[in-house]
């Protein structure tokens, strides 16, 4: 077997996004099986907390740094070590880097809707408890952020309008 290449913070390997979209898959599954009968409008309000967590997850390994990018960019380690070892040591292959070459990044207004979603976040977890299904949300979001793929598309999609939105607010533009 040939040795882990572990990517550096701000970077996602082929393994970080396999986990990202496993963790998506198995909650989407999850979802579907339990609303197959009755696959309507209203039973996607069951899958929107673990959306609205990925997405989370992907404003949060867009931000520049401090505390919360650090403990994103962590987060991000861990996925793309436990992927690199399931594709490398799980089924023989390898996990070459798969990071946009265009980095984005949140304008000061992006984030502070980082620092008020986050706040949000918190709220709704001390109110709920402690939940998996958000942790693997967030996971996702964070695995799948600064992708070059399609599974990266949120971190295309939400940047501009969290950043253009913030800024708005704030009065920055």
């Amino acid at each position: 077997m040939p040795p882990l290449d572990i990517p550096t913070y701000g970077i996602v390997s082929l393994g970080g996004v396999t986990v990202g979209l496993s963790l998506a898959a198995w909650d989407v599954s999850r979802w579907f099986a339990s609303h197959k009968k009755r696959l309507a409008l209203k039973a996607l309000r069951d899958l929107a907390p673990f959306l609205l967590c990925m997405a989370y997850g992907a404003l949060l390994i867009l931000s520049a740094g401090g505390i919360i990018g650090a403990a994103a960019d962590w987060s991000l380690w861990g996925t793309n070590t436990v992927g690199e070892v399931v594709l490398v040591y799980g089924v023989g292959g390898t996990s070459p880097d798969v990071t946009r070459t265009s980095q984005l990044a949140l304008t000061p207004g992006g984030h502070a809707v980082v620092i008020i979603v986050t706040v949000v976040f918190a709220a709704v977890a001390s109110r709920r408890g402690f939940r998996l299904d958000f942790v693997r949300g967030v996971l996702s979001g964070v695995s799948l952020g600064l992708a070059s793929s399609i599974a990266g598309a949120v971190g295309y999609v939400l940047a501009p309008v969290v950043s253009t939105a913030g800024d708005y607010v704030a009065g920055l533009l």
